[in-house]
């Protein structure tokens, strides 16, 4: 077994990481839908982005003023750098890190679970990352309803994969601070529940 750094750093060198775009295109697009009436122009972060395809969209489509990528995997960020070399990526453990600047949004898809306590690193986003007004979306496939998933901690062989039902992580974010929090069921399947998608609100 391996940590979840190391297991994505192998996919950004042999390219598996190219799927990350693919199979999380559609919930993302529906994430982004969620803020992109509330802001105009805002600065967002994306917290976990691996090599950097939502920024590269975010960017191209002009969904905001600035944005920043950051990951944990030097692998993914120099991937993402060699791509898109106008776009500030960050090295960096997402629980260590703060933003010089709190944004308007944070975005996170597929990372929170990879952490053994994922709601310190919500607290973390709420207290040093996101400021007054601002909204942090969620999107995270392995939960315990989505049953179809149960069984990727073996898959992968990452070490770190907390399984929690939607109302547990609703709950990390209430006792976070964040208010308003809703949940949202994107593009579910037959046998797929679907993207599990939290916001939550820093008034």
């Amino acid at each position: 077994m391996k940590s979840p750094i190391e297991v994505f750093s192998d996919w950004a060198i042999s390219g598996k990481d190219d799927g990350m775009r693919k199979n999380h295109f559609k919930p993302v697009m529906k994430m982004i839908e969620l803020f992109e009436d509330k802001y105009k122009n805002p600065y967002i972060i994306d917290a976990g982005c691996g090599n950097g395809w939502l920024v590269r969209h975010l960017d191209e489509n002009k969904k905001c003023k600035k944005i920043i990528g950051v990951d944990g995997s030097k692998s993914m960020i120099t991937k993402a750098k060699n791509i898109d070399p106008k776009n500030n990526y960050i090295c960096s453990e997402l629980d260590l890190w703060k933003p010089d600047y709190k944004a308007d949004v944070v975005m996170s898809m597929e990372v929170m679970y990879y952490f053994k306590k994922p709601e310190k690193i919500i607290k973390h986003i709420f207290n040093n990352w996101i400021k007054k007004n601002g909204v942090f979306i969620m999107g995270i496939d392995f939960y315990l309803e989505n049953k179809k998933c149960h069984d990727w901690k073996e898959k992968t062989g990452v070490d770190t994969m907390e399984l929690f039902s939607s109302a547990i992580w609703i709950k990390f974010f209430e006792k976070s601070g964040f208010k308003n929090v809703n949940k949202y069921f994107f593009n579910e399947g037959q046998e797929w529940k679907g993207t599990l998608v939290v916001e939550g609100f820093k008034f």
